[in-house]
């Protein structure tokens, strides 16, 4: 559960000026002398020192679905968002595609776990009753996700909504930051070295491509079929591919 490190612990009413400066400066903390690649994951722990939520993760999204990245807050964190993105289902891959908010209050039954029941199922098994999901980017279009989880059901406090909302812009606008300090043209440095640790998912889904002259989307498609299939995470998948222990023929 967050530790509310920089605001009072009453969870009534919205935030003022005065907790947005606050939420400013926790945030900004959080980046003193931490290098551009850990950024994210340093955003995220911020919001679950300042929320009551468990943990926090941050996804983003290229112009192709196998180039998504994440960073987390705790394993947990990473795990659900590999999760999601293994699925190509959850509250966040609807955020993502909606450009709007999508909060599952209660996974364990209800609305919520009949929307995603595949998800909501390994959820539970990770110890996730919840999850909030915020879209990072412009107004009507998003690049990422910020996933906020908490391992009881309930809704966000309406002094936690006050503050995810500017958070997650709070977070978009770091990461734009990040990317201005880079020669134009160039992707930013922190951004290639996170690649590289997510990398195995774009060169297996590119091997099925030529295995089965499939476009981008058709042969991730298939990787995650075949993930699911294992019970396997889709980098796991991934690696069983690169490794050439599963093959894919029509």
């Amino acid at each position: 559960m967050g530790a509310y490190s920089a605001f009072p612990e009453d969870g009534g009413g919205s935030f003022g000026a005065e907790d947005l400066k606050r939420l400013s400066e926790a945030l900004a903390a959080s980046l003193a002398d931490t290098p551009g690649i850990e950024t994210p994951a340093a955003l995220c722990r911020a919001c679950v020192d300042v929320l009551d939520v468990t943990g926090a993760s941050v996804s983003l999204s290229g112009d192709s679905d196998d180039h998504t990245l994440w960073w987390s807050s705790d394993p947990v964190a990473g795990q659900l968002a590999e999760a999601q993105y293994t699925l190509g289902d959850g509250p966040g891959r609807k955020a993502l595609a909606l450009a709007a908010p999508v909060l599952a209050e209660d996974l364990t039954g209800g609305t919520d776990a009949r929307r995603w029941p595949v998800f909501a199922q390994q959820a539970v098994d990770l110890g996730v009753r919840a999850v909030f999901s915020l879209p990072l980017g412009l107004p009507g279009v998003a690049v990422g996700t910020l996933d906020l989880y908490r391992d009881r059901p309930g809704p966000l406090s309406e002094r936690d909504r006050s503050f995810a909302f500017p958070a997650a812009d709070a977070i978009t606008t770091a990461l734009l930051a990040l990317q201005a300090q880079e020669p134009p043209g160039e992707q930013p440095a922190w951004l290639s070295e996170a690649e590289t640790d997510h990398d195995e998912v774009h060169q297996a889904t590119g091997m099925i491509m030529v295995y089965l002259d499939l476009d981008v989307p058709q042969a991730l498609a298939r990787l995650r079929a075949h993930a699911f299939a294992q019970g396997q995470s889709i980098t796991e998948a991934a690696r069983d591919v690169l490794a050439g222990r599963a093959r894919f023929d029509d």
